[in-house]
């Protein structure tokens, strides 16, 4: 029997059907009013309501290549059943759409990990733009399964600075969540090389008992509480004494780029307070893996704080973490309402579904009033994960709800 070749099962650049299903794709997610507003300055008066977009927002090259990807995968391979590890990316309408084209999703068991053992060498199975761990990656390899892998490039570059730390004996330091599949697959790259160790930390507070371990200050974690605080976020058999005499700092590409610099800042400060610069000098590595489209749609969204709407807008999942951060950012200079599809929004009862915490464990609340009586400005601003769609009919909504009708008004806003 002549088994199949890695060329012949595993595809990262498509399948050369872009062009022939733009159009299709186009007409699902994208949106005139969006693009009316955003030709405008991307400022738009709508009656009394005026919408203002930030300069970037919505759909980056990462998630747009994935759901490209995806729709080629179903074209290419129609009579084969397909599947997604996981979510292709973290927005429920797509997603949705996903499993109405008939694609299937292998979701993680409590654990965190994934049951392939029902799949063949029959099946296609499409990897996220997240990716996968090394161990997923290995064992799908081995059922011999069509691998359709759609990693973003920029998830890419964070692996190969992780890879680089293990290769050289330097503990990967990553700022992320350590439930959320990147971090995930990040962290596994350590495994690359015998020895190689990573701990994740989730935010600069977390951080915080990293630094004061390494400079040795007062009042920081003993060992032993040291190693039961980060078990599940440390690879198997993590000796702080041992492990953090090598220091390498990386990112989840979606979490706030300011806190992964200071984080990584920090790290720095605490080998030169115990050892000394010349130490530090040699024993600390800090690159830049901040994710551009992270980073592009976090400084538009402070931009627009510099004389912040009335009221802010932001659309995504609430299991995204970039969408989460940037209402976050946006909470600390205006009312905020961070809906995850524009479905949040009712027109009959004018009230509003929203998660008011960065925390994707906190439950959602239903807010009535939210729209200011007479004029006023609504931002808006979306995760990378988000169509231009969804956040159009969001619009379309808002203004529903406050008796405006859209359509004569973009009638009388086209040029004559």
């Amino acid at each position: 029997m002549k088994f199949p070749t890695m060329e012949q099962t595993y595809f990262r650049k498509g399948f050369g059907l872009k062009k022939e299903l733009r159009p299709l794709i186009d007409a699902e997610y994208q949106s005139a009013l969006v693009e009316r507003i955003r030709s405008r300055g991307y400022t738009d008066s709508f009656g009394d309501i005026t919408v203002r977009l930030a300069q970037e927002f919505g759909f980056c090259y990462g998630v747009d290549r994935a759901v490209d990807y995806a729709y080629e995968t179903v074209h290419k391979f129609p009579d084969r059943p397909i599947h997604l590890v996981g979510e292709i990316i973290h927005n429920p309408h797509v997603n949705s759409r996903m499993t109405e084209m008939g694609i299937s999703f292998i979701y993680p068991q409590s654990d965190g990990m994934f049951d392939f053992s029902a799949l063949t060498p029959e099946d296609v199975v499409i990897l996220p733009a997240f990716g996968v761990t090394l161990h997923d990656f290995d064992e799908l390899k081995s059922i011999g399964c069509v691998l359709v892998d759609t990693t973003c490039g920029s998830v890419l570059h964070v692996w190969k600075r992780v890879e680089n730390y293990a290769k050289d004996g330097f503990t990967a330091v990553i700022h992320g969540k350590y439930t959320h599949e990147e971090s995930r697959a990040t962290a596994s790259q350590v495994n690359k090389f015998e020895g190689g160790k990573y701990i994740i930390v989730r935010d600069m507070a977390e951080g915080g008992l990293l630094f004061d371990y390494i400079a040795k200050r007062p009042g920081h974690l003993g060992r032993e509480a040291f190693i039961e605080h980060f078990a599940a976020k440390a690879s198997p058999g993590f000796d702080p004494d041992r492990d953090l005499a090598l220091v390498g700092v990386a990112n989840q590409t979606t979490m706030l780029a300011k806190e992964s610099l200071a984080i990584g800042w920090k790290v720095h400060e605490a080998m030169v307070e115990h050892f000394g610069e010349e130490h530090a000098s040699t024993h600390f590595r800090s690159f830049g893996t901040i994710c551009s489209a992270t980073q592009e749609r976090q400084d538009a969204v402070a931009e627009m704080m510099d004389a912040p709407p009335e009221v802010m807008l932001v659309i995504g999942g609430y299991n995204s973490s970039n969408t989460n951060h940037l209402a976050h950012l946006c909470r600390q200079h205006t009312t905020t309402f961070h809906v995850e599809d524009a479905s949040c929004i009712d027109v009959d009862t004018g009230e509003i579904r929203h998660k008011p915490e960065i925390d994707p464990t906190t439950p959602e609340v239903i807010a009535s009033d939210w729209i200011p009586e007479g004029s006023f400005t609504l931002g808006i601003t979306a995760g990378a994960s988000t169509p231009n769609n969804k956040i159009g009919e969001a619009v379309l909504r808002i203004l529903e709800i406050r008796g405006i009708d859209a359509s004569l008004e973009t009638q009388k806003g086209q040029p004559a």
